[in-house]
């Protein structure tokens, strides 16, 4: 019986081995095969150019340690409606010429060819980024980097920008469609505000989205809040990118920076038709 016994367990013991076998191989062959990356771990794997490519997850990092500065290389105007936050403005003369940003980028760096620091421009299509890189590296600087998916992309995986002055005035007097948030208190809000601008408090995106505070049906339109302390206007700028609306941005000032500006926020004019206005027209 004990032979039988024997006889029987002699398959599965090989069967075993061969399986610890299998494992013992391919284990090590697994951990030497990274797993494909997701959409935030990617860059666009372009052909060998100036300045190694960066994730959207690698420059969040960045951004967040404070490792090496970000060079956002656009136009001012541009930088002031929307920007990426931590981003530093080097802007050029015009759309075709480098050398104001090579200038004041190697002015920062001037004994230093190995450098690190990353340029961003307007996402995959631009060439801003892509020529400033090829004048610095001509230049000698050879260990800097290129957010090359940008601006748009950035946008696109739910992070929120930033706008100044500027930007916001621009929008303001031209973009009857944005939608300008307010993110202080409902008591704050109803005293005062910009005309026509909706209250959303941390925490209610999901219920803007579905009231009717947001335009839903418009997932591209501009929407710009503020308060009265920036990180807030963050905040609830973050969450809005988080419902899907890719052009949310927040104020890098207050309210009360824009109660104290030229720009008419309690005119009427500015309101879409069919919103109420939350003032009279002071005109």
């Amino acid at each position: 019986m004990r032979n039988i016994q024997n006889h029987l367990a002699q398959p599965t013991l090989i069967f075993g081995a061969l399986i610890a076998i299998c494992i013992s191989i391919l284990l090590p062959v697994q951990a030497q095969c990274p797993a494909t990356p997701n959409i935030f771990q990617t860059s666009l794997l372009e052909p060998p150019q100036p300045g190694k490519e960066l994730s959207t997850e690698q420059l969040q990092q960045i951004l967040a340690s404070g490792s090496m500065p970000v060079f956002d290389v656009r136009f001012e105007l541009e930088y002031a409606i929307s920007h990426i936050p931590g981003a530093i403005n080097i802007p050029p003369l015009n759309n075709t010429s480098v050398e104001r940003e090579v200038s004041q980028i190697s002015a920062l760096f001037p004994i230093n060819p190995h450098a690190e620091f990353v340029l961003t421009c307007n996402g995959p299509f631009c060439g801003k980024s892509k020529r400033v890189a090829a004048a610095l590296a001509v230049a000698g600087y050879d260990n800097f980097y290129r957010y090359q998916l940008g601006l748009p992309v950035w946008r696109a995986l739910g992070n929120t920008v930033r706008t100044d002055f500027e930007g916001f005035a621009y929008i303001f007097n031209r973009d009857h469609t944005a939608v300008f948030v307010d993110a202080r208190t409902p008591q704050d809000f109803l005293a005062d505000t910009v005309t026509c601008a909706v209250n959303i408090q941390p925490g209610e995106a999901t219920a803007a989205n579905d009231d009717g505070r947001l335009p839903l049906w418009d997932k591209g339109a501009r929407v710009v809040v503020f308060a009265d302390d920036p990180q807030l206007a963050k905040k609830v700028a973050s969450e809005i990118a988080k419902k899907a609306y890719w052009s949310s941005s927040y104020f890098s000032g207050s309210f009360a920076d824009l109660e104290n500006t030229h720009l008419r926020i309690h005119s009427s004019r500015r309101c879409p038709n069919g919103l109420p206005s939350a003032e009279t027209d002071d005109e």
